[in-house]
């Protein structure tokens, strides 16, 4: 009788991490938000943690997932330090959680995934799956992409691939000065820029190439300097958060005459530093904005604002909405919240978006969507019905670039379990 009872417990055991978290009693599924939320990234950090915040809540207003299982977000701090978010994601796994998310910083992101697929060798049972939101580095989803990693945002090539077709039409633009964070994205920006204007238009003469520290200078006016004497007509950068808005002040601040081609204008206070100087002269590439058009994505950022009135920033990252969508609808199609079973039903995984039908790559996780190229002009009420940071300026679209003309060819090779 013993020995029955005993092999009753253990065949229990061995099957409840097979359960779903309803099966198992549980009422909420915890994702680990593992992002810069102190440092000089901090506010990006915290407009990211609210992005996932209302994400949550609004999938949880429905109902949830698998029968009223909730989202819970979980917040760590790796103080935009690759090794810190080593260490956090250890927290995390030691406290359960099988999924985490992050964006800001590619650096992070490569030791994010590497940790996140060596764990998975080592403990394949409770494995752990990797949302990724803006991390844009093209590596992670070529030479050094893993199974568990799925990327919401368009990786930085396919962004300087729009930006630079549509620059290529435009006559008055002579000589480019590059200016981007010295890590792996914005070395990557860098070389992309370089080769594809090359291809695209020869003439354009490259008169200054800078990559300065990441998140440490607090003054930019001698970077601003040299592209003042360069004799740039325009900008290439894809600097984010305080990087972007310290480079814009000191830019207006010396009277800087160029126009900026950025991905990044669009939040954490860069329209600000601009104010009505930027109008007409900064574009930004994205995969949304909000005057993209259509009722749902207005009514998606009339919400964000709802929901946090006191702070001045906007919605931005639709790809934590779009992360979101995703993983509950995957979960609900392989009636578990096992990561690996998710991860299955992620690939080729298609659902409706602001901007339309969008779909996951199976053969590495890249989610294949429409791009914007929008410049900064006063808000009108019309195709411009919202403005950004309450600053009375916001975006309007120049050029759409469907999904399907964004797909890259890819390196990535990785086995599933």
């Amino acid at each position: 009788m013993k020995s029955t009872r005993a092999a009753l417990l253990l065949s229990v055991a061995m099957l409840a991490p097979m359960l779903s978290p309803a099966a198992r009693g549980e009422d909420t599924i915890k994702i680990a938000y593992i992002e810069g939320l102190s440092g000089p990234f901090g506010n990006v950090g915290e407009i990211g943690l609210r992005h996932y915040q209302l994400a949550a809540e609004t999938i949880n207003a429905r109902g949830g997932v698998l029968g009223g299982v909730k989202f819970e977000i979980v917040p760590f701090d790796h103080k935009t330090s690759p090794q810190e978010a080593q260490l956090v994601f250890k927290q995390a796994t030691d406290q359960g959680i099988r999924f985490i998310t992050q964006g800001n910083g590619s650096s992070v992101a490569l030791a994010l995934s590497d940790a996140v697929a060596k764990h998975n060798e080592r403990s394949a049972q409770k494995s752990v799956l990797y949302l990724n939101y803006a991390a844009v580095d093209p590596a992670l989803t070529n030479d050094k992409c893993n199974f568990w990693h799925f990327r919401f945002d368009a990786d930085g090539d396919m962004k300087m691939q729009a930006l630079t077709n549509y620059m290529a039409q435009q006559k008055n633009i002579r000589k480019v000065y590059l200016i981007n964070q010295d890590y792996s994205f914005g070395q990557a920006v860098t070389k992309a820029a370089r080769a594809m204007l090359a291809a695209k238009r020869p003439d354009i003469e490259i008169v200054g190439d800078d990559l300065h520290p990441l998140g440490k200078v607090k003054d930019f006016a001698p970077y601003i300097a040299k592209i003042k004497s360069s004799g740039a007509d325009s900008i290439i950068t894809g600097n984010w958060g305080n990087d972007l808005a310290l480079l814009v002040k000191a830019g207006k601040e010396a009277g800087l005459k160029v126009d900026y081609y950025t991905y990044y204008t669009g939040a954490a206070g860069a329209v600000t530093a601009f104010g009505e100087s930027g109008v007409g002269h900064v574009k930004q590439v994205t995969t949304w904005h909000s005057n993209i058009g259509g009722k749902q994505a207005g009514d998606h950022n009339t919400e964000y604002r709802a929901r946090f009135p006191e702070v001045k920033d906007d919605l931005y990252y639709s790809s934590i909405r779009q992360a979101m969508t995703a993983l509950a609808t995957a979960i609900e199609k392989a009636k578990s919240a096992d990561p690996a079973k998710v991860a299955l039903a992620l690939e080729n995984l298609r659902f409706e978006d602001d901007s339309g039908e969008v779909t996951i790559r199976a053969d590495n996780h890249q989610l294949v969507q429409p791009l914007y190229i929008s410049t900064l002009v006063k808000a009108n009420g019309k195709d411009v019905r919202f403005d950004v940071e309450k600053t009375g300026l916001g975006f309007r679209t120049d050029a759409r670039v469907e999904g399907k003309d964004t797909v890259m060819a890819t390196t990535c090779k990785f086995q599933k379990p």
